[in-house]
Formats: C-alpha cells, sequence, structure tokens
C-alpha cells in the first residue's frame, strides 16, 4: 500500500461551500446552483447543476486515507466496467484526467444520475442485480489491483482490533469484556478462514450493499467503487441478504442464478460468508472511532462512544460468534 503524509481528519472544515465552488471552477465548470450535500461520510460528495444545463456530482476525497495511484486504479476500474457497457458511474476525465486537486485536495467530477433505492425483496431485481456482479467480477478477474490493498484479516481485522483494544472511550467497566469477545472473534475468524484455505481472488466492488445500488426504470447503476479491493467473489453477494436462512437461501440462489449466467462462482465461498460479516462488524466500530475526530462524526452518529452502544457491540459479538459457529449456506444440487 503507498504511503503518504496523512492529514487530520479535521483538515475537512477547509471545505467550505465558497472553496468547493472554487475547486469546481478551476476545472472550468460553472455551477449555477449550490451545492446539495449528499449521503456520505467517509468522503464529501455533493450534488450541483452548471450553466450548460447538466447536473454533476463532485467528491472531494479524505485526505490520507487513499494514495493518488489507489484512487486512479479506481477510477480506471469504474472505467473499463463502463466501457463494457456495465452500469457503474465512472469519474469524468477533464484535461486527460479523471483525478483532480486543488490546494491540495483531491477530488473527482462524476454525471448526475439519479434513481431510487435498490429493493433487495424484489426477486426480478435481485436475479438482475445478480447478473451484472458477474459481469463485474469477469472484468475483475482479468488483473489484479496493483496499489489498492487486499481484503485480509491483516489488512482489516487486526488493525481494528490494535486499536479498539486500547480505545479510551470504552468504559473502564466493558474494557474486559470487550476486549476478551474482540479476541475471541478475530482468532475464530482466523481459524474459519485457514480452515476454508484458499479462494481466488480478483478486483471486486468491496462495498456492494443495496444502498449503492441506484434503481431506474432501465434497471440498475452502481455507484461509489470508494472501496474497491482484491477479495473473494462472495465478499460482493453477502450483504445482499438478509432475513431468516431460509430467506437468505433463496435470496442467494436467485442472485446466483444471474450471476452465473457470466462468472463462475466457487461453492466453498459460501462459507466465508459470516467470517466476513465479522470483519465488516468489527471494521465498522473501528472506522467510527478513528473519525471520530472529524467533526461530522459526533452530529450524524450521536449514539456511538456511549455506554450503551459499547455494551450492545459486546452482544453483537456474542452474536457473530455463534453465527460463525453455525454451518454456512448451501444451495441445493449447487455441488
Amino acid at each position: 500500500m503507498t504511503s503518504q503524509i496523512l492529514p487530520r481528519n479535521t483538515d475537512y472544515a477547509l471545505l467550505t461551500p465558497d472553496f468547493m465552488l472554487d475547486a469546481i471552477e478551476s476545472v472550468g465548470l460553472l455551477p449555477s446552483s449550490g451545492l446539495l450535500a449528499l449521503n456520505s461520510y467517509e468522503n464529501r460528495v455533493y450534488q450541483f447543476s452548471c450553466e450548460d444545463g447538466r447536473k454533476y456530482v463532485v467528491k472531494f476525497y479524505r485526505p490520507g486515507r487513499w494514495s493518488d495511484a489507489q484512487i486512479t486504479e479506481e477510477h480506471l476500474f469504474s472505467v473499463e466496467l463502463a466501457e463494457q457497457e456495465i452500469p457503474v458511474i465512472a469519474p469524468l476525465k477533464i484535461d486527460n484526467r479523471y483525478l483532480l486537486n486543488y490546494q491540495d485536495f483531491n477530488f473527482a467530477l462524476f454525471p448526475c444520475q439519479g434513481g431510487r433505492q435498490f429493493e433487495v425483496d424484489n426477486l426480478d431485481h435481485l436475479e438482475w442485480v445478480g447478473r451484472f456482479i458477474g459481469r463485474i467480477h469477469r472484468a475483475g478477474k482479468a488483473k489484479s489491483f496493483s496499489q489498492r490493498i487486499d481484503l485480509t484479516t491483516n489488512n482489516f481485522l487486526q488493525p481494528a482490533q490494535e486499536f479498539l483494544s486500547e480505545y479510551s472511550h470504552i468504559p473502564d467497566y466493558l474494557r474486559l469484556p470487550f476486549n476478551t469477545v474482540l479476541e475471541h472473534i478475530v482468532t475464530l475468524v482466523e481459524q474459519k478462514i485457514s480452515l476454508i484455505g484458499p479462494v481466488e481472488q480478483l478486483r471486486i466492488f468491496g462495498d456492494c450493499h443495496p444502498g449503492n445500488i441506484l434503481w431506474t426504470d432501465t434497471g440498475p447503476h452502481f455507484v461509489d467503487l470508494d472501496d474497491s479491493v482484491n477479495g473473494p467473489a462472495v465478499q460482493d453477494i453477502w450483504m445482499m441478504l438478509n432475513g431468516d436462512r431460509a430467506n437468505q437461501m433463496l435470496q442467494l440462489d436467485v442472485i446466483l442464478e444471474g450471476y452465473r449466467e457470466f462468472c463462475d462462482f466457487d461453492a466453498k465461498e459460501l462459507a466465508l460468508i459470516e467470517p466476513l460479516r465479522a470483519i465488516r462488524i468489527v471494521h465498522y466500530m473501528y472506522w467510527l472511532a478513528k473519525r471520530w475526530d472529524d467533526p461530522a462524526f459526533p452530529h450524524n452518529f450521536p449514539w456511538f462512544n456511549t455506554a450503551q452502544y459499547w455494551e450492545q457491540q459486546v452482544l453483537v459479538i456474542k452474536e457473530q460468534i455463534a453465527a460463525l459457529q453455525e454451518p454456512p449456506l448451501t444451495m441445493p444440487g449447487f455441488f
């Protein structure tokens, strides 16, 4: 992973509306409206209209999270998918660049394409999305990311454990029980992944949850590949699953029915679903804790860092430990 100097999260305070409008104008676009904030916390993302009559989205990247080379890899992957007529919202090339910079802030511009949230309970839509994920993964197998990170416990779980085990906002009376269940789940995840053995690693969406899929009358489109990594195919599938085991097996069957029209799927990856869910649970706590000095986070997540929150997380981890010890999902007739 390429290293660089990491500014503090509070550097985002410099992103005033005037500053962002100046950045947009610096690449030749003339906004005719104000900036409408979109639902994003890791980066700062806004919609605006321009004098050319079009609507755009501008994304200002969080300083220090990704290197220029890593952001560029994400952009090129998005463009590669779009060129294959996969409905991914790719950045616009301006002055022969996708990644733009204004006074040390990286940003990118995208066409604005709205839509309603994808309904995971609609099985026809679910199969449709499965087909596109299959096409994304077929393209993702062509080569690996060389700059972006791999979805491993070393990159996602161990740093989270190290940080959270010493996190000062966890109440003293909870520190021992929290660290105990945290250590248990990390050990169990590593054991499970080791037992499953190697699976194919490819360029994946990384954060393929329903909120990053928008629906129109012409079908779905995928937004925000900011979390793209090298990882197993099932990472882009399991977040679509919800409900009890029977419902999840039905949803999985529908997704894979569409997926396998374009890409093979290794059935043993189903055993990775609960380990990957555990990684996401722990990493989400870590993400909130690491970003807590960004004023946007206490404002938008007021329930975080309360005693009640950390009590709940002990229970959440215990529940996930139990889930890790259940048999993985299977597909009748799949093997």
